[in-house]
């Protein structure tokens, strides 16, 4: 008797192994990781100029009876740093759409993480700085080292928020991501080696434009290393796919 023609009912299903999909592919990482550190550091000059232009404003436009009081100096301060941070969230999600990953949520996620890093950092700094003040005496090396290195701490610890709310963002397009909370830390670690590496080589810059010249190094390479380092992270992501959602279908 002939074998039956006919081939079984087959079932094919997404959710069957195959490659994953990274969230920016091999043959864009190159474009993509210069497109998203020379905007970032565009969004860095920028809002650091916008801002600092809108406090000027404001310190010339309102009285200074008015901004004397901590609660309305700080209210004016918190406001340009909104401004340099929703600045330099646009500027990343002007990139991170191409790759389907929602701009307006990238800028919001990134303008608040920003701004409650920045605020949780400020506090414990102050705080230390109030503990070395209440002292009332002079400080040796060891203390100096002590709260130096306990503020450098607080402000590297500070960038698990950024982290924490940009992976909100991230989590629904991509699988695995949840080392990135951690990953601004990483970037706020390097920022601070480079200003200690700056402090220790300032003394060999000449004193005409020696001010100038390391501030601009600082924020500079600050830029740098806040765009090259998440571009590398966003370059190992993994795109969900029909696989991770479980979807199936029958053909």
């Amino acid at each position: 008797m002939p074998p039956n023609s006919k081939q079984p009912y087959q079932k094919v299903s997404f959710s069957e192994p195959h490659p994953q999909r990274f969230l920016i592919p091999r043959f864009q990482r190159r474009s993509f990781f210069i497109q998203f550190t020379l905007l970032t550091v565009l969004g860095w000059v920028v809002g650091g100029i916008a801002s600092i232009a809108i406090e000027k404003t404001i310190v010339e436009v309102v009285p200074s009876v008015v901004l004397q009081q901590k609660i309305w100096y700080g209210l004016a301060k918190y406001f340009s740093n909104c401004v340099f941070a929703l600045i330099l969230g646009a500027d990343q999600a002007l990139v991170l759409r191409k790759y389907y990953i929602s701009g307006l949520l990238w800028m919001f996620a990134t303008s608040l993480g920003w701004l409650i890093a920045n605020s949780i950092s400020a506090e414990w700094i102050n705080y230390i700085a109030s503990i070395a003040s209440s002292l009332n005496q002079n400080l040796s090396p060891e203390q100096i080292a002590i709260l130096s290195f306990l503020s450098t701490i607080a402000y590297i610890l500070s960038g698990i928020w950024l982290g924490f709310f940009q992976w909100l963002i991230l989590r629904r397009y991509t699988i695995g991501a949840w080392w990135w909370i951690f990953l601004p830390s990483i970037s706020f670690l390097f920022i601070s080696i480079l200003v200690w590496l700056l402090s220790l080589v300032q003394e060999f810059i000449p004193e005409v434009h020696h001010a100038q010249v390391v501030y601009l190094c600082g924020q500079g390479l600050t830029a740098v290393i806040l765009g090259a380092i998440p571009a590398l992270g966003l370059c190992t992501l993994k795109r969900k796919t029909s696989r991770n959602t479980g979807i199936s279908s029958y053909v």
